[in-house]
């Protein structure tokens, strides 16, 4: 009787060399839904809790967002990050220097950002060599993802992919609009607003009836794969941004950048030894992470504009508060906004779920 990982392997074998149209679809969507039961049962087994960390990698988020640097061994993190924040990471020319992980905090326009330096993934890191399973497990904690390549060994990259992938991270990704309700009876109903191109209800219905959904009103809003399906079913994933940075630019020629350039579309070119681009990974960084400026004010004075709150976009009046103290939701009573967020200045805000905007003014009044 064939073990788990032959299983594993058989079914990843038949996926590669079957074809995907139309006819091979339902299959292939089969095939798939058994491969990530499989993997599912083959971590559980070995008692790899999804989002479990060691405790030599468990870092405590402080500031207005986290990044974690993640590369191959001797990329040039520890040299990131010291050049980023002043942190003092140990560097040296050979690989592994980095064994637990290395904090420090960048401060740009007003925010403090943690930078987190973990050690180098390897190939087969999700599966847990060279402690890649605790590194990926710590990304998982994090709010953007710096993937830096070392100008000189870009093969790294698809194994980059590949590993934080595998270990149910989706970069530069949203959790797809599907809704599955199970039901008690009446089979599976399956409806779309939109016009589904990469899957068809039949493969839909193989996918939920191998993950032994039989009865379910499943709603989809927009055009899916097999793969996102599958996602949306095990409810384990963890979707976060991402940028990709090709270090030591300084190395190669300006032919060879532009070959890099075509072949995996950088967000940024950098040399962290020389200081080549680090004031636009700064503000990059600061970008990704969707940041703006709160400004608050106390009744009968006038705002302080020098020295502003730092919050995510699209944050609402409960959550700022949640931000300034633990009590201060329950004691909420209203606020007056001066800014885009209203639609005139001083105007008084009674409901919690009211959207901030950038450069809004905030005078809070409570009970």
């Amino acid at each position: 009787m064939a073990s788990k990982k032959e299983k594993i392997k058989e079914l990843e074998d038949l996926i590669k060399k079957t074809k995907y149209n139309k006819r091979t679809q339902a299959a292939i969507g089969k095939y798939k839904a058994q491969l990530a039961k499989l993997k599912e049962g083959e971590e559980a087994r070995r008692g790899k809790k999804i989002g479990k960390v060691d405790q030599a990698y468990a870092v405590r988020r402080t500031g207005d967002g986290t990044v974690i640097l993640v590369g191959f061994p001797s990329a040039g993190k520890s040299t990131l990050l010291n050049a980023l924040t002043g942190a003092k990471s140990e560097v040296a020319h050979y690989a592994f220097t980095t064994l637990s992980v290395i904090p420090g905090v960048m401060d740009y326009k007003f925010a403090k950002i943690q930078i987190l330096d973990v050690p180098g993934i390897v190939r087969g890191a999700a599966a847990g060599t060279g402690r890649g399973k605790e590194v990926l497990s710590t990304m998982r904690n994090a709010d953007l993802c710096v993937i830096l390549l070392d100008a000189t060994r870009l093969s790294e990259y698809d194994v980059i992919k590949k590993e934080i992938y595998e270990s149910h991270i989706r970069i530069n990704q949203e959790l797809p609009d599907v809704k599955i309700t199970k039901t008690g009876k009446d089979g599976l109903r399956i409806g779309s607003t939109c016009k589904l191109r990469k899957i068809d209800k039949e493969t839909i219905a193989v996918v939920l009836r191998e993950f032994k959904i039989n009865n379910a009103e499943v709603v989809i809003r927009e055009d899916i794969t097999v793969d996102q399906l599958i996602d949306v079913i095990e409810a384990n994933k963890k979707y976060m941004p991402a940028i990709t940075i090709v270090n030591k630019v300084d190395l190669i020629s300006e032919k060879g950048k532009q070959e890099i350039d075509k072949k995996i579309h950088p967000d940024l070119f950098i040399s962290a030894e020389e200081g080549t681009n680090i004031p636009r990974l700064r503000e990059l960084i600061y970008q990704k992470l969707n940041l703006m400026n709160i400004y608050l004010k106390e009744p009968g004075k006038e705002a302080d504009l020098k020295e502003p709150m730092v919050i995510t976009k699209h944050a609402t009046l409960k959550l700022l508060c949640e931000k300034l103290h633990k009590d201060f939701v329950d004691k909420y009573k209203f606020a007056r906004i001066w800014g885009k967020s209203v639609k005139f200045d001083g105007q008084k805000v009674l409901k919690l779920k009211h959207v901030l905007k950038d450069g809004d003014v905030v005078e809070l009044h409570m009970n």
